[in-house]
């Protein structure tokens, strides 16, 4: 009997929401000899559902396929890599993939997500094999020198953060993963937990071996149901293959972990509000110090880092901290998995070291707005985000560089806008949302974000009204100051991030004289 022919669909949200599941569903009715691979999606979203198949030559993909062309594909060879309309060719060639460093994300759409035996074929435990090999100092010492910062957002050194724990005396330390990504546009931990978990599931044990964490958890909001499903397979198989449980790959050393789910409010993307959830407690903010470092969850030493952090661990140590620390641009070193979404011709993922420009990522690799309208703004990290215009683009994408221009780079996520937005109901939207995540536990983002709503809605009625708006821009400048300064954590204290370089840099969209705007907040020459 010959061997079946090996097709690759991607099992990731994205490509099930186009219809994935009933295109696997159809090339498995076709009577055809072949074995169907449920992949994670290597991030080109406008070729969704992506198909791949497996020829001496290396794996052809095509698409976006619809059922409706399952048939069309197999009478043109499509099981030899054969000709047709949506043959895309070699994926790894394919222009928005060529120019790509994968390391965090290499294996998104490659191997399969619930065999633990395909993610060992493809270099899988390498990192952790060599961390095994270290003590936990030089573990420690191994990420500090990858420079490698929180993927979060805050971009806080993680050797640092590792080493305060390891150094904490504690009869009990934890490592907690932040997988509440509710950033909107923004789905890379998403995709690394649906298409890659055993990367994440190797990266927490490093981390837990090197801190003396002996469990982990990783709290993933109820919205992401395949994500869950997905991580709490790869805990089984890793705990099955010995790599996970009371000796870590024979090594004498503990360390297990499990699933938490979330009820998905956007607060407990904040770590402390994420330990009290986890506690079972109400998900509001903690005043610090003590910092989660010392005391954490439970009381105890935390190490708290998101997925994209942990996710990058492991190639760090198979790799050598050299080869990451090579990458990128001034204190921001490695990769980042950036995350095209809103108005762009080409949305989906994109992993680059730093230092590439807003520009490049948004006109170059994203092809600029879908529309085929003129970009006017895009806002870089997520609804808290500031906007950047056009004049901003040859800004390069590192912490440091965004944030002399007043912005943050955030989780990585890019939402662009074409030139129908308009930025004074975009300023509004910013408060709308504060207002209704905030935890209510501090009065600036409690009550700030409603008084900002009401401002803004004043600054419109005014504006259709054509009367002076200067003093309402003027209490919403102060408003702003305020929540930024005086917020307990990040969310009232981001928010006038967006609201304020809207102000900025679109002054005609709040005052049809934008001569009336306060000082300080005059349009970017």
């Amino acid at each position: 009997m010959s061997t079946p022919i090996r097709i690759f669909v991607p099992r990731d949200a994205a490509a099930v929401a186009v219809g994935a599941d009933e295109v696997a569903a159809a090339l498995a009715a076709s009577g055809q000899a072949i074995e169907i691979v449920r992949t994670g999606s290597r991030g080109m979203h406008w070729l969704e559902p992506l198909v791949e198949v497996e020829t001496p030559e290396g794996r052809i993909a095509y698409g976006p396929v619809a059922t409706g062309d399952v048939a069309s594909l197999l009478a043109t060879g499509f099981l030899e890599g054969g000709a047709h309309p949506l043959c895309i060719g070699r994926p790894e060639e394919h222009p928005f993939l060529a120019r790509q460093t994968r390391s965090t994300m290499a294996l998104c759409g490659v191997v399969d997500p619930r065999s633990e035996s395909d993610y060992a074929a493809h270099g899988g435990w390498r990192g952790l094999k060599a961390a095994l090999g270290m003590d936990a100092e030089a573990r420690v010492k191994t990420v500090a020198a990858s420079g490698l910062r929180g993927r979060g957002g805050a971009g806080f050194p993680t050797g640092i953060k590792w080493d305060t724990v390891r150094r904490a005396v504690a009869d009990q330390k934890y490592v907690v993963c932040n997988a509440d990504e509710g950033d909107s546009g923004t789905f890379a931990d998403r995709m690394t937990m649906e298409g890659d978990p055993f990367r994440l599931v190797e990266g927490m044990a490093i981390a837990g071996i090197s801190v003396g964490a002996t469990y982990g958890y990783i709290y993933i909001r109820s919205e992401y149901p395949h994500a869950i499903e997905a991580m709490e397979e790869a805990i089984l198989g890793a705990r099955r293959a010995g790599w996970l449980g009371a000796s870590v790959g024979g090594s004498g050393l503990g360390f297990d972990m499990e699933v938490r789910v979330g009820a998905g409010a956007y607060v407990c993307g904040e770590e402390t509000s994420l330990l009290n959830s986890i506690e079972g407690k109400r998900g509001i903010v903690r005043a610090k110090p003590p910092l989660p470092a010392l005391q954490g969850l439970f009381g105890m030493p935390t190490v708290v880092n998101n997925v994209l952090s942990l996710a990058a661990v492991p190639a760090i140590f198979s790799e050598g901290p050299e080869a990451y620390e090579r990458l990128g641009l001034g204190r921001s070193r490695g990769t980042m998995p950036v995350q095209l979404a809103g108005n762009v011709k080409y949305g989906g993922l994109v992993e680059v070291p730093f230092g590439i420009t807003l520009g490049e990522l948004v006109n170059e690799i994203g092809g600029g707005t879908a529309s085929g309208r003129p970009v006017r703004a895009v806002q870089v990290g997520g609804p808290l985000g500031a906007y950047f215009p056009p004049s901003l683009f040859d800004t390069p994408f590192d912490y440091e560089e965004f944030a002399k221009r007043d912005g943050l780079i955030g989780h990585g996520g890019i939402t662009v806008f074409d030139d129908t937005v308009d930025m004074a109901h975009m300023a509004r939207f910013a408060m709308e949302f504060c207002a209704a995540e905030s935890c209510g536990k501090c009065t600036p983002c409690r009550i700030g974000a409603v008084r900002g709503v009401e401002t803004v809605d004043r600054i419109l009625a005014k504006r259709e009204a054509r009367q002076p708006v200067g003093a309402e821009l003027t209490l919403l400048a102060d408003l702003c100051d305020t929540m930024k300064f005086g917020s307990l954590c990040a969310l009232g204290g981001f928010t006038p991030y967006p609201v304020t370089s809207a102000m900025t840099h679109f002054p005609e969209d709040f005052d049809l004289d934008a001569r009336r705007l306060p000082a300080g907040l005059q349009a970017a020459e």
